[in-house]
């Protein structure tokens, strides 16, 4: 199975997102299909063997919806956004500019009818079916077209209500006009202005949906377009960065940005990194030290060698998973697709009903309701042409039509669709600047649940950087660090880096390594060159398990409070203890006022570690837990099972950085990586904290609840919207209040609706 986004157009409501699922769903070898509105974007895994990808795309295209291949081209990507952007903003500006030209003339016509200006033409009858005809032929000739294209092939969606609404208000109209003895209602003003507010909604709209997806494009701007490049002859030289490849040597001056992941050769500066860390103090860099894409070097100017650039680059990777987050709903948004998915039948179904009520069964009920004097809803103009659709209905057919009019525009599917993908968006954007990164909408809704959060130890709430604090033994220390440098060399354990550091600043020749074994979670063991005996590595339980002797001064060692209070690790030969390397390693600056911040908000803390027990203790009293909220001498599979237990009857984050976390953060309800720890380890989170502070947990998890609370309130006043708009349209207050509801303030009403949403996303904080 192979994972492919789409880039889709043609979708402006959930029943467009509904409708796409189900063609892709119905595709064979298509599976794990999300579609989201917001992004205009489908996510779904497909299999070769069994469909063409082509063939998929010519589906979509057949059903309204062209679609192409995204491809993540981040050299591309910023140019390329930038120009469709300028292209969709120019559209919208050419339609909207053009329908309010015609809203201006429809009201001037208004006036002039009502003879509150003098200029006859414009209260024609025919010169408002003139632009009526060319708001129908111009601005709103794709959205009808779409419309009716939908709903002939059983899809309806947003523009299909739109379209029936315009097209029947139109209809009606020139139908009055053609033959006066119909007794039909003439309204071409209201074709005009329903356009006319629903483009403005539109663009409103559309604006406000920017707005939600500016972290993305913050992140664009971070990557500078120009690169200086060293030539062979050591001079300086300006390309653009698509044309930049690994291993070239460039310049960056203080006030640029690093235009590609590079490591210093030359210089030492100042570096803004917070795009990626969050971090808002800047960051000293030397010699030696890696720098991400569109890092801002402040002071110093740095010679650095490129590592990767394009799609490879750090903050490439950064805008592919902020894009990526909505490639997996949370639960609450596939209900909302849903509902909205079939929403369109339902206002079909409900405007008919309305219809045959108001021409068929209104008479028996109030057979004089037309000939009494209500007040009217908005106007209470006397004349035929812009006075409220019913209020002056001389039969009750004519009331029927106007009504259901006014029921299929004011229905509102858009804030159904956008109400959940915005607010998802604006919350990653967000979150990403904190340097805090969810994998998908559905991991921000389990977040929003947590209730019980466990720490690993070492890597976690430490620096995951142990140094050595001494050695016990009654050989050569260099003898014993040797050894076990050697051994440890083809590790990636944080251990065994202090132990290959430390013998690196002593000069010690190591030795080659014959035979290699990992024991997870306990120690290492193999056999080196010229060293004769199988040599053990590892805590005290495992030695002992190994059947290695200690003799009564390791057991005083081991009971030595200084011993305790650090990690300690044995090494053997064959069956007889070497001696013992003492560790230590420093709390994150941070762990204790996060988990203090995590405590006040009444989450529930635990820390689980494989270090001994005096060590783990000697670190929960730094950072205020209990003994019973603390954990000892576990293997990783003994984590495992933990979790498993409290996942019974609570909501679980496990917090890790290391290889032996995997199966612990695999296992959480929401597996939690530090952005220090190991690439397999945030591979296999759900949620990363970049860089090596812990301060974005509290943030994230405080971030999650706001943003459910601010998807439910979007929803419901998306339903509460819809569930009180179409009865006040289709005329319930009509007989007893006398008010009315126009198709032109019934769209404006449904742009409204949908703005609404977006713009209460926004102000997620």
């Amino acid at each position: 199975m192979e994972s492919i986004q789409l880039s889709i157009t043609g979708m402006k409501c959930g029943g467009c997102v509904s409708t796409v699922e189900k063609i892709l769903n119905n595709s064979d070898g298509i599976e794990n299909v999300s579609v989201n509105l917001l992004t205009e974007s489908a996510y779904f895994e497909f299999s070769q063997r069994h469909i063409e990808i082509e063939t998929v795309l010519d589906t979509l295209k057949e059903n309204g919806f062209p679609s192409k291949i995204y491809i993540n081209d981040f050299s591309k990507k910023i140019n390329k956004e930038e120009l469709e952007k300028k292209k969709n903003w120019n559209n919208q500006w050419q339609k909207l500019t053009f329908a309010l030209i015609l809203l201006l003339f429809s009201g001037l016509g208004h006036l002039a009818e009502g003879r509150y200006i003098n200029f006859p033409i414009l209260g024609n009858l025919f010169f408002h079916a003139s632009l009526a005809t060319l708001a129908l032929m111009l601005p709103g000739r794709k959205i009808i077209i779409n419309g009716f294209k939908s709903f002939i092939k059983n899809r309806p969606d947003m523009d299909s209500l739109v379209a029936l609404g315009v097209t029947s208000a139109y209809t009606t109209s020139l139908l009055s006009l053609i033959f006066p003895t119909t007794g039909f209602p003439c309204f071409f003003n209201e074709p005009v202005m329903l356009l006319g507010f629903i483009l403005i909604g539109r663009f409103l709209e559309e604006r406000a949906r920017y707005q939600t997806g500016s972290s993305i494009g913050e992140l664009l701007d971070l990557q500078p377009e120009i690169a200086n490049i060293y030539t062979e002859n050591n001079q300086l030289k300006s390309i653009r960065i698509n044309a930049l490849k690994p291993n070239q040597e460039i310049q960056v001056l203080a006030g640029d940005r690093v235009p590609a992941d590079c490591i210093v050769t030359k210089g030492n500066s100042y570096v803004d990194v917070s795009h990626i860390t969050g971090e808002s103090k800047p960051i000293e860099v030397k010699e030696g030290e890696t720098l991400s894409s569109g890092s801002l070097n402040l002071n110093s100017t740095l010679k650095l060698k490129v590592q990767k650039v394009g799609g490879d680059s750090s903050l490439a990777k950064l805008v592919s998973l902020i894009e990526s987050v909505n490639a997996k709903k949370p639960s609450i948004q596939r209900i909302a697709d849903n509902i909205a998915g079939k929403f369109t039948y339902f206002v079909l179904i409900f405007a008919t009903l309305s219809f045959f009520f108001w021409w068929k069964g209104a008479k028996h009920i109030w057979p004089d309701l037309l000939n009494n004097n209500h007040n009217q809803f908005i106007t209470d103009s006397s004349h035929t042409l812009h006075s409220s659709l019913g209020s002056n209905a001389e039969n009750f057919l004519s009331l029927a039509i106007q009504l259901s009019i006014a029921v299929l525009v004011i229905a509102c599917p858009c804030a159904l669709g956008l109400a959940t993908p915005t607010v998802i968006t604006v919350a990653s954007g967000k979150a990403a600047k904190k340097g805090v990164l969810f994998k998908g909408g559905d991991k921000i809704e389990i977040a929003s649940k947590i209730n019980h959060i466990i720490f690993d130890k070492t890597g976690t709430l430490t620096k995951g950087k142990p140094f050595i604090v001494g050695y016990k033994n009654n050989n050569d220390h260099s003898f014993l660090l040797r050894i076990a440098a050697s051994l440890e060399k083809e590790s990636r354990h944080p251990i065994a880096h202090a132990l290959i550091q430390e013998a690196q600043k002593q000069n010690l020749t190591l030795f080659p390594i014959k035979k290699i074994f990992t024991h997870s979670g306990r120690g290492i063991s193999g056999k080196l060159d010229s060293i004769d005996g199988l040599i053990n590595i590892g805590n005290i339980e495992w030695l002992l398990s190994q059947g290695i002797i200690f003799d009564n001064d390791a057991k005083k060692v081991i009971e030595n409070e200084e011993t305790q209070t650090n990690t300690i690790i044995g090494v053997s030969i064959k069956d007889k203890l070497l001696g013992f390397i003492l560790l230590g390693d420093l709390l994150r600056e941070d762990s204790i006022k996060t988990v203090q911040n995590l405590r006040e908000n009444k989450f529930k803390i635990n820390i689980l570690s494989g270090d001994r027990k005096q060590t783990v203790l000697a670190l929960a009293k730094k950072i205020g837990c209990k003994e019973t909220e603390v954990k000892w001498d576990l293997l990783p599979q003994m984590k495992l099972k933990t979790i498993e237990n409290l996942k019974i009857n609570h909501k679980v984050a496990m917090i890790g950085d290391g290889i032996n976390d995997v199966p612990a953060l695999a296992s959480s309800d929401l597996g939690i990586a530090v952005g220090s720890g190991t690439q397999i380890a945030k591979a296999n989170a759900d949620v990363v904290l970049m860089g090596d502070r812990l301060n974005g947990l509290p943030y994230a998890l405080n971030l999650a609840k706001k943003t459910i609370k601010k998807i439910k309130q979007n929803l419901i006043w998306a339903f509460g919207y819809n569930l009180v708009a179409l009865p006040i349209a289709a005329g319930i207050l009509f007989p007893k209040y006398g008010i009315l509801l126009t198709p032109s303030i019934a769209a404006l009403l449904m742009a409204f609706s949908s703005i609404t949403v977006v713009i209460n996303a926004l102000y997620l904080d």
